[in-house]
C-alpha cells in the first residue's frame, strides 16, 4: 500500500525513482499544510451537507484531519517524496487513520482545484500579514517625520543638490509609497478571494456539490466562475508577486538613501551599532549591512515575478504540471519580503539624523536660487527672464565665493 499511487490503476509498472525525486513538491509545498487541511475539513462536511457522504462519514473524516493538523503541528507527521506532494500525505494518512472511508474525502475534488485552493489560502494569510507589516513601517516613517519637523535639509533632483526641504517632508515621501503598497495588496486581496473548489481537474463535477457552502466556511466572498481558469490560471499569485516587487522597490529606495547618507561624503545619518556589521580587515569600517540587503533581495523579489511569468506564459488551458513551479517563488517572495519589513522598522526607530550636517549642507550650493527667481515673477519679469536672471547670478556667486543669501539688494541689481 505505502508504494501505491492514487493514480496507479491505469499502470502496469511502479515509477522511476529519478522520476519520483524530478516530481515531488513535498519539500517546498508541505508549508500548505494547514491550507491543505482547512479546505479538506470544509469539503467533507460539504459532502456530507449534500448527501454524497453520510453524516457519519463525514465526522469521521473531518476528525481524523484534525488529528493530523496535530501531527503536523507537534512535528510527528512524517513525510516521503514517493507520495509526491502535501496533498497526497494527508491522503494516505487519513486513511491509514480511520480507514477506507478516508478514500471518499477526494470525492468531487481534483488535486488541481484542490491546490489552486490552497494556494490562494496561504496567500490570503501573506497578504494580511505583510499589509500589517507595511502598517507597522509606516508608523515608524510619521513618527520620525514628527520629531523632524524643523529639520532643514537639501532635497536632490539627479543626485544633485536642488531645493531645501524639511526631512520629515523627505519621509512622508516614503509613508505615501507605502500607503499605495498597502492600498495594492488590499485590491490584490479582492482577486485572491476567490473559491476555485468544485472546479474539478477542469470540468466541475456531475455530483450534487455546493460550492457555495465550502465559500462559506472558508470566508469566500465569491467562487470561480469557470472551472478551467479556476484550475489553470495563476494571475492572482503573478498579482502578488507584483505587489511584492513594487514594495520591494521602494524599500529599496529608502535602503540606498541609507546607504548613502550613512558614507562620510553625507555624513547626515548614523547607523547603529546593532543595525551595522564591521570588516574583518578594516577595523574602522562600519557597514550599513542591513540596508545593502535589503537593497539587493529586492533583486530577488523581481527574479520570483519573472520566475512565474516566465512558467505561465506558453501553457495552453487548462491545468499543466508546470503550475507546480508556481510556489517556490511565491514563498521566497512572502518570506523575503517579511523579513525585510521585520528588520526595517527597529533599523529605522533607532537612526539617528544628524540635523546640524543636514542645514549645513542644505546652505551650500545655492539651493535658495529658484526662491528668487519665484521672488523676481511676483514683481512682474517672467519667468524665463528671471531664470536667467538667476543663473547669472549664481554665475557670479561661483566665481567670486560669495553665497547668495549674501548680496546685498545693490550687488543684485548690478
Amino acid at each position: 500500500m505505502a508504494g501505491k499511487k492514487a493514480w496507479g490503476g491505469r499502470f502496469s509498472t511502479g515509477t522511476n525513482k529519478q522520476v519520483e525525486s524530478f516530481t515531488a513538491s513535498i519539500d517546498f509545498d508541505r508549508r500548505l499544510a494547514p491550507h491543505d487541511i482547512a479546505g479538506s475539513i470544509a469539503h467533507a462536511r460539504m459532502l456530507g451537507k449534500c448527501g454524497i457522504l453520510t453524516k457519519a462519514e463525514a465526522e469521521k473524516i473531518v476528525g481524523g484531519l484534525e488529528e493530523i493538523r496535530e501531527e503536523i503541528t507537534r512535528g510527528e507527521f512524517h513525510f516521503d517524496p514517493a507520495l509526491e506532494d502535501i496533498h497526497m500525505h494527508v491522503e494516505r494518512r487519513l486513511t491509514d487513520k480511520i480507514g477506507e472511508v478516508g478514500g471518499k474525502l477526494h470525492t468531487a475534488r481534483s488535486r488541481n482545484d484542490q491546490v489552486a485552493l490552497d494556494l490562494r489560502l496561504y496567500l490570503r494569510e501573506a497578504i494580511q500579514a505583510i499589509r500589517e507589516g507595511i502598517r507597522i513601517l509606516q508608523k515608524v516613517f510619521a513618527a520620525k517625520a514628527e520629531v523632524h519637523l524643523n529639520t532643514v535639509m537639501p532635497g536632490y533632483t539627479h543626485v544633485q543638490r536642488a531645493q531645501p526641504i524639511l526631512l520629515a517632508h523627505h519621509l512622508m515621501a516614503y509613508f505615501e509609497m507605502l500607503q499605495r503598497d498597502r492600498e495594492r495588496f488590499a485590491d490584490c486581496l479582492r482577486r485572491v478571494n476567490v473559491l476555485p473548489l468544485g472546479a474539478g481537474a477542469l470540468a466541475g463535477t456531475t455530483l450534487p456539490i455546493d460550492p457555495a457552502y465550502v465559500a462559506k466556511l472558508l470566508d469566500f466572498p465569491a467562487v470561480a466562475a469557470n472551472s478551467e481558469d479556476a484550475v489553470s490560471d495563476r494571475d492572482f499569485a503573478v498579482e502578488f508577486l507584483s505587489c511584492c516587487a513594487i514594495l520591494a522597490m521602494h524599500i529599496s529606495r529608502f535602503a540606498e538613501e541609507v546607504v548613502l547618507w550613512a558614507s562620510a561624503e553625507f555624513g547626515f545619518i548614523e547607523l547603529p551599532d546593532a543595525f551595522a556589521t564591521g570588516s574583518s580587515i578594516m577595523p574602522q569600517k562600519k557597514n550599513p549591512d542591513v540596508a545593502e540587503l535589503a537593497r539587493g533581495k529586492t533583486g530577488r523579489v523581481y527574479g520570483d515575478l519573472v520566475s512565474l511569468l516566465t512558467v505561465l506564459k506558453g501553457l495552453p488551458l487548462s491545468y499543466n504540471r508546470d503550475l507546480q513551479e508556481d510556489k517556490e517563488p511565491v514563498f521566497d517572495a512572502a518570506d523575503t519580503i517579511r523579513r525585510m519589513l521585520d528588520v526595517l522598522p527597529p533599523m529605522l526607530q533607532a537612526i539617528n539624523f544628524r540635523a546640524e550636517r543636514m542645514r549645513a549642507a542644505a546652505a551650500e550650493g545655492f539651493l535658495n536660487a529658484t526662491d528668487i527667481a519665484d521672488y523676481l515673477v511676483t514683481k512682474g519679469i517672467p519667468f524665463r527672464e528671471a531664470h536667467e536672471i538667476v543663473g547669472r547670478i549664481v554665475r557670479h556667486c561661483l566665481q567670486t565665493g560669495e553665497r547668495l543669501e549674501a548680496l546685498s539688494l545693490a550687488r543684485l541689481r548690478e
